[in-house]
């Protein structure tokens, strides 16, 4: 089956859901030339009911991923790759939930392998999976608050060093430039408005890596000109090992003592 004819028999198995309007699924083809695959589009309530059609009417016995993405006005677009190893052909489910309430059936009774998937979805995005048996962190540790993948998540490292242009050198299509221009990355404050916790200071290099006392200078040394030599004075011989001060007895004399 082509990824065409995938989407649309998998839209024909679906239909209209009448309990929310316009819950139509909508097919489409991926980019990736040969390695296209087939994107249904179905509406939250759809959800389970099209990976389950996926899995029962295509073929889709293997689960390869599920993962998010933050799409802000539109919310977060999750999506489900399924693949059939005996057809060849796979297909990418999606849907969409709100940014206020993003929340959706689990597909772990349908695909139990979506387990690990959906609970890093959740701890990176915030999206829960309700239903799920164990949805508690997987990457990230307990007392880690905030979800990173969150495009509005305001990463430390990109306060504290400057964040590079959009444009590499000579890319941009305004004549006369020749560097990248500085922006501010995305979901970041402007400068002063964020502060690092515990900290009382500003976004900045010093607040956001806490400051670290100036080392000391090395003591200064004086001068000598390349080739010249230590001054001694006159009948004076080098000094050697055996105008080393004597030891007041050997090892064993003190040991005996």
């Amino acid at each position: 089956m082509t990824p065409e004819e995938v989407g649309a028999a998998l839209v024909a198995v679906l239909g209209a859901d009448e309990r929310t309007e316009d819950a139509v699924p909508v097919a489409s083809v991926s980019g990736g030339d040969r390695w296209a695959r087939a994107t249904v589009e179905v509406p939250p309530p759809q959800w389970i009911a099209a990976v389950r059609a996926a899995r029962d009417r295509l073929g889709c016995d293997f689960f390869d991923w599920l993962s998010a993405v933050d799409e802000l006005d539109r919310g977060y677009a999750v999506v489900a790759h399924l693949w059939s190893t005996a057809q060849r052909h796979g297909v990418l489910v999606r849907t969409h939930v709100p940014r206020d309430q993003p929340a959706l059936d689990t597909i772990v009774d349908v695909y139990p392998g979506a387990a690990w998937h959906e609970r890093e979805t959740h701890e990176m995005f915030g999206v829960d999976f309700r239903g799920h048996p164990n949805l508690v962190p997987l990457l990230l540790p307990p007392e880690f608050e905030g979800h990173p993948l969150r495009k509005d998540f305001v990463l430390a490292t990109r306060v504290a060093k400057p964040w590079p242009g959009a444009k590499e050198p000579g890319e941009s299509h305004a004549e006369g430039t020749t560097r990248r221009q500085p922006m501010r990355p995305p979901g970041v404050p402007a400068p002063g408005e964020w502060t690092m916790a515990g900290s009382g200071a500003a976004g900045g290099e010093s607040g956001a890596r806490g400051g670290r006392a100036a080392a000391t200078e090395p003591s200064a040394r004086p001068r000598r000109e390349p080739g010249a030599r230590p001054s001694r004075e006159p009948g004076a011989r080098p000094r050697s090992a055996d105008d080393e001060p004597a030891a007041s007895g050997s090892e064993e004399e003190q040991g005996d003592t």
